[in-house]
């Protein structure tokens, strides 16, 4: 992080650090100060969060190369394989790894995922790729209603505008300056475009967990995109793409 944040003060490019809390994991508030410190210096950086305890990454990854325990601070058995929903011994890692294929690692500490979720300047990200047979990271389903119903609600770290901002306005204001149409996302006001999701604050929560990622969030009653509705009464409408490609 020093090293890139010195490159940004050389050469005055812009920096966003991805997944502040699976990067930075039990050093995620002195990340977090070496951001703010740069920033009040006037360099132009961000960064986003996933609203879990666990990363996932290919079990091939050099972050698992020998050593891993004691670099990352844990141990097989914090290693779950989504496929069939065990935690890992040093035998079953071995296998895995041979074979390679998703793992999820239980390495972000609570306080770290906490410290990043209660800043006003971290965006709240989804990381949203693609299941494979329904297995992988429940971020991806699962992370927007995660931080509304459970760290909003139920834990009240956030009170409700704050969260919102971090999930639309944040990331929009992050990119307007190099994709224009940015400019029209993340507000509700005449002229920006008509994405919109109305939920229930007293009921939303997600579903999706490590063992069944593919279990969609409840709560979130009303989705228009550019106006048109892909969500209608909790209900996925049939055969809706109003969504258009955003392009530099």
């Amino acid at each position: 992080m020093q090293e890139l944040i010195a490159n940004v003060a050389t050469t005055g490019a812009s920096l966003h650090f991805v997944h502040i809390t699976s990067s930075g994991q039990k050093q995620t508030p002195l990340a977090l100060e070496l951001i703010d410190s740069a920033r009040a210096r006037g360099l132009d950086i961000t960064t986003e969060m996933y609203p879990y305890e666990a990363a996932s990454t290919n079990i091939r990854a050099p972050i698992f190369d020998p050593g891993f325990r004691q670099r990352l601070g844990i141990d097989y058995g914090d290693l779950l394989w989504p496929a069939t929903g065990e935690r890992l011994t040093e035998e079953t890692f071995e296998r895995y790894r041979r074979s390679g294929g998703p793992v999820v690692a239980f390495v972000i500490p609570p306080e770290a995922l906490r410290a990043a979720l209660v800043h006003p300047g971290v965006m709240i990200a989804s990381d949203a790729v693609e299941l494979i047979n329904g297995q992988g990271h429940p971020r991806g389903i699962g992370a927007n209603g995660r931080v509304l119903g459970r760290y909003m609600r139920e834990e009240q770290w956030l009170p409700l505008p704050e969260p919102i901002r971090k999930m639309t306005l944040l990331p929009a204001k992050r990119l307007e300056s190099w994709v224009p149409q940015m400019k029209k996302k993340g507000r509700l006001k005449v002229g920006a475009d008509a994405d919109i999701t109305i939920f229930d604050p007293s009921q939303v929560i997600d579903r999706a967990t490590y063992e069944k990622p593919d279990q969609a969030s409840t709560g979130f009653v009303h989705v228009p995109v550019n106006g048109a509705s892909v969500v209608r009464n909790s209900a996925l409408v049939a055969g809706a793409t109003p969504g258009r490609a955003i392009r530099r």
